[in-house]
């Protein structure tokens, strides 16, 4: 039983990486936006933006060095704007999103925010996969 788990830990160790790092990314992103709501008196939406740039770095890094990493270093040339396009897209995607379900749901910020950092997410695992970390 044991290594059978062991063996699909391996075989998933990518997603699993990628979801620990999100994990963190969505951690940061969601912590600035509360902190700078709840202490900075700082819309949500304007809040968001510094959140999500924070939140980049430990994404980007942590899928560098760990979700996608290999062998042979990644080119920072090629990886970084390829990254950043996708983070940016989802970005624009979660800002739409997060503004939609502001506006015409009862949800509360940190809930709606929770819910489309979790569906970009996905957007961005495939993207990262298969473009961005992609072998060059």
């Amino acid at each position: 039983m044991i290594e059978r788990l062991w063996g699909l830990m391996m075989r998933l160790q990518s997603q699993l990486l990628f979801i620990a790092v999100g994990a963190a990314a969505a951690g940061v992103h969601l912590s600035v936006v509360w902190l700078l709501v709840h202490f900075g008196a700082m819309l949500p939406l304007v809040a968001n933006p510094i959140g999500f740039f924070i939140a980049f770095w430990v994404s980007f890094f942590g899928h560098r060095h760990g979700s996608f990493r290999r062998e042979e270093p990644h080119d920072l040339t090629r990886t970084l704007p390829r990254f950043a396009s996708v983070a940016v897209a989802g970005f624009l995607v979660n800002e739409a999103l997060y503004a939609a379900l502001l506006a015409y749901t009862p949800l509360p910020y940190a809930v709606a925010l929770f819910l489309v950092i979790g569906f970009v997410a996905v957007l961005t695992y495939f993207s990262s996969k298969y473009w961005a970390f992609a072998p060059g």
